[in-house]
């Protein structure tokens, strides 16, 4: 995986080639190159290797995806800062069967760098609520929630959002014991 700057300096090259085409005359020679060059732009901002992570993501194939996702050596430095986002997120869904600890981690730095979609950004943070439920920091959880509720517009997780409460509120809810209420003590009196 190269540095991020290749593809700008490869663009560039080739647009000055593709204007050089058209003061020859070469018109179509000029607008395939221009074409060409805008490929490489588009790969900038969106790294094919995290495209390529998706695609296997949607298929629910995750050894396929981080087979893609471990071809980016050097994050820092291949990837712009959403990108950077992205590839966090990715290893936050990947890990989180399996290293509740490291997805957090990753879900956190991709919230923290950024996603470029509203409904992204939310899954991540539901996830991070989820994550923070099931380690017993039920405010954090409920206050991520409301976060992700916010982000998402569309009602895309509006189910998993739902999902999440209802579990929040029957963990939050008082340890109730079936039969009569009251302490042992009470309970052998009124069986005297």
């Amino acid at each position: 995986m190269f540095n991020k700057i290749i593809k700008l300096i490869i663009a560039a090259g080739i647009i000055a080639y593709a204007v050089y085409q058209f003061t020859e005359g070469n018109i179509g020679n000029g607008i395939s190159l221009i074409l060409l060059a805008g490929v490489f732009i588009f790969l900038y901002f969106k790294n094919e290797f995290i495209l390529l992570s998706f695609l296997k993501l949607r298929k629910q194939d995750f050894d396929g995806a981080k087979k893609w996702l471990d071809k980016i050596k050097n994050p820092e430095t291949a990837l712009v800062k959403k990108q950077q986002g992205y590839y966090s997120y990715l290893h936050g869904i990947m890990t989180m069967q399996d290293n509740m600890n490291e997805s957090e981690k990753h879900f956190k730095k991709a919230v923290t760098l950024g996603l470029s979609m509203k409904h992204d950004l939310a899954m991540a943070k539901l996830n991070l609520a989820g994550i923070a439920f099931s380690k017993r920091r039920k405010r954090e959880a409920q206050q991520l929630l409301t976060e992700a509720q916010k982000l998402d517009k569309h009602g895309m997780l509006a189910d998993q959002i739902k999902m999440m409460k209802q579990n929040m509120k029957q963990a939050v809810g008082p340890n109730q014991h079936f039969g009569a209420g009251g302490s042992l003590r009470s309970q052998k009196r009124k069986s005297r």
